[in-house]
């Protein structure tokens, strides 16, 4: 079979009207028995983390998508992209001309998966819970906004921001924002383990193996209602240890389809040559991969040192050795493809030189070769990650600038050590939580940033963030972001290094697969049939 290009809709903006597929759990396809999908994400309960699935607490694309299959928001994110719709809320609007005062109503005769009634106050204690246990994965910053949420008798919800937030919607459609029942969840404290009770399409029975959950079986809500049209009853979520053993159980039968991540190697081949039964789908993907730098630490609390490793980097020749036609260099945090990007560090540094470099360093009296170790992570990106992070170890030292070791560590390690400040320069991606440029900034740049940096610029945080989100229309936030991407590229506390695209591969009698995936990542999976169309 060929290879399949997907084009969806273009991500244009907060403000870019798409209507969402409405109903209930009674789809139109014929589900033809369980769907098993692979993935290489891995969800270990550890002494560190050992709540991966709460909402208050996960903020990673694979846990994420475990919990939107489960656990229900007040808007979404609708089928081919464009402005979130209502949920588990029948309508939800700013009701004053400042985006400060945002009204829901909830779906009459909502409720859990066990059949308790969702009311207007299990809105309120999911969303204050979630505020005010404040875990260090940094995801309640994504409803800071927030003053107070007020109730009016069972079904009516009311958000009074501090400021104004025209993003909010697209804020209440994450999973951190996901209603649970105040039965199974304490106010105060994270819930441990792989327990998900929400009153989203599908209930979750996970396996667990030595405090990690190998397989999510999600077998349909029969109390959901909502926005989404359910087009099987149940999906098997097997969790691999590497893209090879995925890629095997695919080729075997084992699995249908088999999503994020396959190796470079792998696409390459499926593209070329994707066998009898199977279909490889590419499509567009606002995925970023970037270097972060802990700014206090004494090799690169200079910003010297992290402006001549953007003048180093070779983006372009990065790209080529390790991912070919399924990346782009990037230049910002901002991708390309969503309203508000600009060339930023292009604009800046333009072409690698290694002479301005080592001025840049001279003129701050800087010593060098500089000595640095960059940290990645060994199983959460994929596996090509070590050899990107030795084609930057090869672009840095061969410039005699700098002195630079590479270190891999699994993400079960990687991420406490991240968060506690013990790296001072580590590879990260980011799966944005919605397609706007405000998700690519404020998560890296605001208060209680989800990397703990302790990089902080009064003047993107006090004006050009406010000032961004206070325009509806997100054309007219341009200014703001762009200067935003200018102190970006002058501090340098990030290095964007590239924006990807994303692939699955299934077999030939799977249908839905075009909208399996959204432009964020997000794993849909109740679009998936077995021959029938989606």
């Amino acid at each position: 079979m060929n290879r399949k290009t997907l084009v969806l809709p273009a991500v244009i903006g907060l403000l870019a009207p798409v209507l969402a597929a409405c109903g209930g759990t009674d789809g139109e396809g014929d589900s033809g028995g369980t769907i098993a999908v692979g993935t290489t994400d891995r969800f270990i309960a550890t002494d560190d983390a050992p709540a991966p699935l709460d909402p208050a607490y996960a903020y990673d694309v694979g846990s994420w998508n475990i919990l939107r299959q489960t656990v229900q928001t007040l808007m979404i994110q609708p089928r081919g992209e464009g402005e979130p719709v209502p949920e588990a809320a029948e309508s939800c609007t700013f009701t004053d001309t400042g985006n400060e005062r945002y009204a829901c109503k909830l779906r009459e005769d909502l409720s859990f998966a066990d059949g308790t009634p969702v009311t207007a106050k299990d809105v309120k204690f999911s969303i204050d819970r979630a505020r005010s246990i404040k875990a260090d994965s940094g995801v309640f910053a994504l409803l800071s906004e927030i003053d107070t949420v007020e109730t009016q008798g069972d079904r009516e919800v009311v958000f009074h921001l501090k400021t104004a937030d025209a993003t909010f919607p697209y804020k209440l459609s994450t999973p951190v924002a996901g209603i649970v029942n105040p039965a199974d969840y304490d106010k105060g404290e994270l819930r441990d383990g792989f327990d998900v009770t929400g009153s989203g399409p599908y209930t979750l029975t996970a396996e667990v193996v030595n405090d990690e959950m190998v397989k999510a079986v999600f077998t349909k809500n029969t109390h959901y209602k909502g926005a989404l049209s359910l087009s099987n009853d149940k999906i098997e979520m097997r969790s691999f240890k590497d893209a090879s053993a995925m890629d095997g159980a695919l080729k075997k039968g084992d699995i249908d389809l088999m999503t994020r991540s396959m190796t470079p190697e792998q696409i390459q081949r499926l593209s070329v040559d994707p066998g009898e039964n199977t279909e490889l789908f590419d499509m567009p993907g606002l995925e970023i991969r970037y270097l972060a730098f802990n700014t206090d630490a004494p090799s690169v609390r200079d910003k010297a040192v992290r402006q001549a490793m953007a003048q180093v980097i070779n983006r372009g020749e990065l790209v080529s050795k390790v991912y070919g036609s399924q990346a782009e260099p990037l230049y910002s945090l901002v991708p390309a493809t969503i309203t508000g990007h600009s060339n930023s560090f292009f604009n800046k540094y333009g072409d690698p030189d290694v002479s301005k470099a080592e001025n840049l360093l001279a003129d701050a009296d800087v010593s060098t070769p500089v000595k640095l170790t960059l940290h990645y992570t060994t199983d959460h990106y994929g596996a090509a990650t070590k050899r990107e992070f030795e084609v930057l170890r090869g672009q840095l030292n061969d410039s005699g600038l700098f002195d630079v070791s590479i270190k891999g560590t699994a993400w079960d390690s990687f991420v406490p050590a991240q968060r506690k400040g013990s790296y001072d320069v580590y590879g990260m991606g980011w799966f944005p939580d919605f397609p706007d440029a405000d998700n690519y900034i404020a998560p890296f740049l605001d208060a209680d940033n989800f990397l703990k940096s302790p990089y902080a610029n009064s003047q993107i945080r006090n004006t050009l963030i406010p000032e961004s989100r206070r325009e509806a229309d997100r054309g007219a936030a341009a200014a703001s972001l762009t200067e935003i991407q200018d102190i970006v590229a002058e501090d340098v506390p990030v290095l964007p290094l590239w924006q990807g695209k994303q692939y699955v591969a299934t077999s030939d009698d799977i249908s839905g697969t075009a909208y399996v995936l959204n432009s964020s990542s997000t794993l849909q999976l109740w679009e998936l049939s077995r021959g029938v169309s989606g």
